[in-house]
């Protein structure tokens, strides 16, 4: 699994996109995860359910926490390369090379913003998977 500190490459957004697919990597396997270590009834009295639930969730929410802030840090530093390119543009509006790098990086902001709706749905279908699995062994804490 990615270190949560890794940084996302903002410049390049296929090795974005590959950093993010490897920092998913828990919310991918959760349901494998939760039937090899979450006991079923029948065999609850081998595994501490409890503290494995609370791991777990641990684990996904940090993962959740570092794309986020990833993903948002690229989002800024994009922002701020349109803003720059934009600024360019105004001075000199027949420059095409510059037109056409605005685009790039229009285009690249977009697909980093739409990342942030995928991100929503991977996180609400983990949370969802562990709910199912973990609520009567583990109540994580309500998030103010």
């Amino acid at each position: 699994m990615a270190a949560p500190n890794e940084t996302l490459n903002c410049e390049d957004f296929s090795m974005f996109q590959e950093v993010l697919k490897v920092m998913r990597t828990v919310d991918d396997r959760i349901v494998h995860a939760l039937n090899t270590t979450v006991p079923t009834v029948s065999f609850s009295g081998k595994v501490d359910a409890t503290q494995t639930c609370k791991q777990l969730y641990e684990s996904m929410m940090k993962g959740h926490l570092s794309r986020d802030r990833a993903i948002k840090s690229c989002i800024a530093q994009t922002s701020e390369v349109v803003g720059q390119l934009r600024e360019e543009r105004g001075r000199d509006r027949d420059n095409l090379t510059l037109v056409k790098q605005l685009r790039k990086e229009q285009t690249k902001l977009k697909l980093m913003q739409s990342e942030l709706n995928v991100e929503e749905v991977v996180n609400d279908r983990s949370l969802k998977v562990f709910s199912e699995r973990c609520r009567i062994h583990y109540t994580p804490p309500k998030v103010k």
